[in-house]
């Protein structure tokens, strides 16, 4: 199972790098969002924080190297790339699934990695809800924990995937009781994730009622795991399920509106994610009621070719954001989250479909 798992890995790293998995007519509503320009903005840009707390955590920025990959010697370097630069910088990072881990202990230095080139970062371990559907969950969530030394122990909803891949375990039947067995117990908190499908308000106030202690909601608009098991099926001549894959590329909830239904229906923290690209971005989705953004394609190419490259990327992604805090008279993130902002467009007509009138 552990080479199964591990050659699947590389498949969909393989598949990031080299084919077209974005998504198409769908985008993440983030451009519908219109922060208010203040030509007084009344604040020093130098002297402008974006210091958060985050599950009891200090960050320097509001902003998580989301989950990627681990479990090979590439997967390794990747994620050392991705560490040293959290580090640098006082952020977070998210280690990709531990699955192969926990099936291949010759595995587990590609993710160990990250603790070591981050011993003060904010480091959070990674499980599939599905490999928690067994007798020994909480012992399964204990391994992830220890495995890293992590701060929070990360559990991704991947039904889009799953539907659509190859090896797919598609029984998702009692996933919230678990995930709630998880939580009540686990030794560090837990945050729940989307993996581009996106989180509803409703499933959110659903999570926060199981004692989970964040929701990384991520969206459509990034990354499409359909159109990265439509590449995978086709690649093996699984012509019907790689079409059907197709069919659903740019399913799911867009980000700007997961984050905006979220944050008004729970009082948790809220991680933006999917199709995060720019500080502008992170900006917006403060603004829109996120605690905390994140996002995993933009320093995957950057990490091949070491830290400093992932540095640059982020450093760019932190002073767009300090741009729009000081454009918008905004001192601090407190300040930001209160910005005045106008939402247009489809994202206007989508949260006023589903009940809210931004």
């Amino acid at each position: 199972m552990g080479r199964k798992t591990k050659k699947r890995k590389r498949d969909h790293l393989e598949i990031c790098l080299h084919e077209d998995t974005q998504a198409k007519s769908i985008s993440t509503g983030f451009e519908d969002v219109f922060l208010t320009h203040k030509s007084l903005p009344e604040v020093n840009f130098e002297e402008i924080s974006l210091s958060t707390k985050f599950l009891e955590h200090r960050f320097n920025a509001p902003i998580l190297i989301d989950a990627m990959t681990g479990g090979f010697e590439l997967a390794r370097k990747i994620n050392a790339a991705l560490a040293e630069a959290a580090e640098r910088l006082g952020i977070g990072v998210v280690t990709g699934s531990q699955r192969v881990a926990l099936e291949d202990k010759s595995t587990v230095e590609s993710f160990r990695i990250l603790r070591e080139k981050a011993p003060t970062a904010f480091v959070a371990a990674n499980i599939g809800c599905q490999q928690l559907r067994t007798d020994n969950r909480l012992e399964v969530a204990s391994r992830c924990i220890e495995m890293i030394d992590a701060d929070a122990l990360t559990i991704h909803l991947n039904p889009l995937q799953e539907v659509f891949q190859l090896e797919g375990d598609t029984n998702f039947e009692g996933c919230l009781r678990d995930l709630e067995e998880v939580a009540q117990n686990s030794p560090k908190p837990v945050i729940i994730k989307e993996t581009g499908g996106g989180i509803s308000g409703k499933i959110a106030y659903s999570l926060s009622n199981s004692e989970v202690q964040a929701i990384n909601v991520s969206g459509v608009g990034g990354t499409s795991w359909a159109a990265i098991e439509y590449h995978r099926s086709l690649g093996v001549n699984r012509k019907m399920l790689a079409e059907a894959g197709k069919t659903f590329w740019d399913w799911g909830i867009p980000t700007a509106a997961c984050v905006y239904e979220a944050a008004r229906y729970v009082d948790i923290p809220i991680i933006a994610s999917g199709g995060i690209r720019t500080g502008l971005d992170v900006a917006k989705s403060l603004a829109l009621g996120a605690n905390m953004s994140a996002a995993a394609f933009p320093f995957l190419a950057p990490a091949l070719k070491g830290s400093d490259a992932v540095f640059e990327q982020l450093e760019k992604v932190i002073y767009e954001l300090r741009a729009a805090m000081f454009l918008t008279g905004s001192r601090d993130i407190s300040e930001l989250k209160l910005a005045e902002y106008v939402v247009t467009g489809r994202l206007h007509q989508w949260l006023k479909t589903t009940g809210f009138e931004p």
